[in-house]
């Protein structure tokens, strides 16, 4: 077992620090041929063990799988989470669905004028401020939502088949713990 290089060390427990540690190592690691498993504390720094690297790995197949599942409708994934916003509240606005799904107006506004294209969606000019739209559904994406929801519900149970529903919450509410300690470094 080995110690970081003194140099790349931290000597708090600070979630800064660790991630300042984490990258440095990363890059020292990276452009050397060590093949050594590190340690920070009692913290293994073995690639496998990263829960950021964990949940991005999940996150890829996910996004791959659920591709494949919304693939028959000619939507991406990003478009399907766009729709079911929809389904749940529509005339919001584009600001709104962006906040909602944590991604910029710009490329939600690149989204939403491909569903509009493609018949999904129109937008509308707000009633009080003419620099914002709002977004609501076409007859053809409320009535679209049966078909896909079904697919995409199936698709859910394959991802948590083997968890319980206490699992499954516990999971969230992690997941939940760890974006709130991340999301404003």
């Amino acid at each position: 077992m080995r110690g970081l290089p003194q140099s790349q060390g931290c000597s708090n427990g600070s979630l800064v620090q660790f991630y300042v540690a984490f990258i440095s190592l990363y890059n020292y690691t990276r452009h050397s041929n060590y093949n050594h498993v590190y340690y920070l504390g009692a913290i293994p720094l073995e690639l496998e063990k990263y829960i950021g690297v964990i949940v991005h790995r999940a996150d890829l197949k996910l996004n791959n799988y659920y591709q494949k599942v919304v693939n028959p409708f000619d939507i991406t994934v990003d478009q399907w989470e766009i729709l079911v916003i929809l389904w749940e509240s529509e005339g919001i606005t584009q600001k709104d669905i962006a906040e909602r799904l944590y991604k910029d107006q710009t490329n939600i506004a690149r989204m939403l004028f491909k569903l509009e294209k493609k018949g999904f969606v129109h937008r509308v000019t707000h009633e009080t401020d003419r620099r914002s739209l709002r977004v609501y559904l076409t007859s053809k994406g409320r009535e679209i939502k049966d078909e896909i929801l079904a697919p995409s519900l199936e698709a859910y149970r394959k991802t948590i088949e083997g968890l319980t529903e206490e699992e499954v919450e516990t999971f969230r509410r992690l997941l939940s713990v760890i974006h709130n300690n991340v999301k404003d470094l």
